[in-house]
């Protein structure tokens, strides 16, 4: 997904057109300090993972529904593509702006960067694009999806990034001697994530719900066009239909501009097939046939707090130099996140829930995407095995090209235009029923295994050759 990347090694951050990289040092002071550092090869091939992952969990998802993302409370393996993307952000910013010659200049580049990553999000997500599977574009403004994954991002990258920036002369150089001195070094930081968790949790559960309506846009329902009501009348729910996040979506985006095919529809409570989409239960309730944003407002603000974590993992990665501290400063307070959110969510206090972003599912999101990468860091900076993610490296330094092109179906939608005698006819469709599903009798088994190899290889393959040119695609 998005590809911001930390200002170290030989990959330097450039703008959004396709270029053939030059890096070329001016002065000689930061050609020494280009020479001291290393890009760190463990954070590339951790964002490489986290776009494979999200390739598998959209593409294969439909098939295998466990891998998808729950339909309300819980955390599936599609769940944590988002939380890891914004914890690899926070690194990013933390090693990007270690060094800020000039403050305007870099809160200029953070800005211009904002505005790419909200243009790409509106017009990969906003309904403009119907890759891979329609030969259309093209979205009514009446009915565009202003949110999104990169909108997300955007938004956490700016907040945070601002934060960096503008706190930059409040940090001494050098860590002082303690155990939490790097707490104490960016304690605006740690004041501005309370200040998020403090406004979301006092929205989430302070805001009065009222009873609602909306008009069913499913095409193939029964009920298409009708005017359905909502009961809520309540406040703190964290139900489907009677949440604060959905209530602040609806009031602020308009209900016809959220996402019209929320996971809660592979509820049990709407659909018999469930967790797999199916035809709506007779019984089912109105809400079942309504939109819902998962990416919308509240749940963004609260998703600053899985950024604002990655920093921190960033600012170890800056001021600590040995292996040994910097393992002990991710993995103890990666297993503490990890284990409060498993306390929260079991003894129903606050549930793990994506779809409002819940401080439980920041925690264990972010617990997890710490001990990931520090398994990561000692495969591939301590114990050399880089060769063995080599793919995932490659996706990882070429991440945006990757994600639209795979991730969000625009190579594949290009593919499919060159069809033979009917649009289900085309290469992709082929390959899908040929070489995978015929061969191994199985929908679900030639699906995955189609996914892994003939779009997660080919694209890790791809971004290979790319690399080898010096050729990114960067925001």
């Amino acid at each position: 997904m998005a590809d911001i990347k930390e200002d170290i090694g030989h990959a330097q951050q450039q703008h959004l057109n396709l270029t053939v990289e030059a890096p070329k040092m001016e002065e000689k002071e930061e050609e020494r300090e280009q020479m001291k550092t290393k890009r760190v090869a463990s954070l590339d091939i951790f964002r490489g993972l986290t776009v494979a992952l999200m390739i598998l969990v959209d593409d294969a998802g439909g098939e295998w529904p466990m891998i998808g993302h729950a339909p309300w409370n819980g955390c599936n393996l599609a769940d944590f593509v988002m939380p890891f993307f914004l914890f690899i952000v926070g690194m990013a910013i933390a090693l990007a702006f270690k060094r800020i010659p000039d403050r305007l200049k870099a809160i200029s580049k953070v800005i211009l960067r904002t505005l790419k990553l909200l243009f790409w999000g509106l017009l990969l997500q906003g309904g403009f694009s119907h890759a891979p599977d329609k030969l259309t574009y093209g979205v009514d403004m009446k009915m565009i999806r202003w949110c999104g994954i990169l909108q997300r991002i955007a938004l956490a990258y700016l907040v945070v990034a601002l934060i960096e920036i503008l706190t930059r002369n409040a940090q001494a150089k050098r860590l002082s001697p303690g155990r939490f001195s790097i707490f104490k070094l960016y304690f605006w930081h740690w004041v501005a994530g309370a200040c998020v968790l403090i406004v979301y949790l006092a929205t989430l559960y302070g805001t009065h719900v009222p009873d609602w309506q909306f008009t069913v846009q499913i095409t193939d329902s029964a009920d298409f066009g009708k005017k359905l009501t909502v009961a809520c009348n309540v406040r703190g729910k964290l139900d489907p239909p009677c949440n604060a996040v959905g209530y602040v979506d609806r009031e602020v985006l308009g209900i016809n501009h959220m996402y019209p095919h929320p996971a809660w529809q592979r509820s049990k409570a709407c659909t018999k097939n469930s967790p797999h989409e199916g035809p709506f239960q007779s019984d089912a309730p109105p809400w079942c046939y309504a939109p819902f944003e998962p990416e919308g407002i509240l749940s963004s603000v609260s998703a600053i707090l899985s950024t604002i974590i990655g920093v921190h993992f960033g600012h170890v990665l800056v001021h600590m130099k040995d292996h040994s501290t910097r393992l002990r400063h991710w993995i103890v307070p990666g297993l503490a996140l990890l284990i409060l959110g498993i306390i929260l969510h079991f003894t129903n206090a606050i549930p793990l829930n994506k779809q409002l972003y819940t401080f439980s599912y920041v925690c264990v999101t972010s617990g997890a995407a710490a001990l990931a990468f520090s398994i990561f860091y000692i495969l591939v900076d301590i114990l050399n095995l880089r060769y063995m993610f080599l793919p995932l490296e490659w996706i990882g330094m070429n991440a945006m090209l990757v994600y639209v092109m795979a991730a969000e179906g625009i190579f594949a939608g290009f593919i499919n235009g060159w069809y033979y005698d009917n649009p289900h006819n085309t290469l992709i469709y082929w390959i899908q029923k040929h070489i995978f599903i015929n061969v191994w009798h199985s929908r679900k088994v030639g699906i995955l295994l189609y996914v892994i190899f003939a779009e997660i290889l080919f694209w890790g393959i791809v971004a290979g050759l790319l690399h080898r040119f010096r050729i990114y695609w960067k925001l």
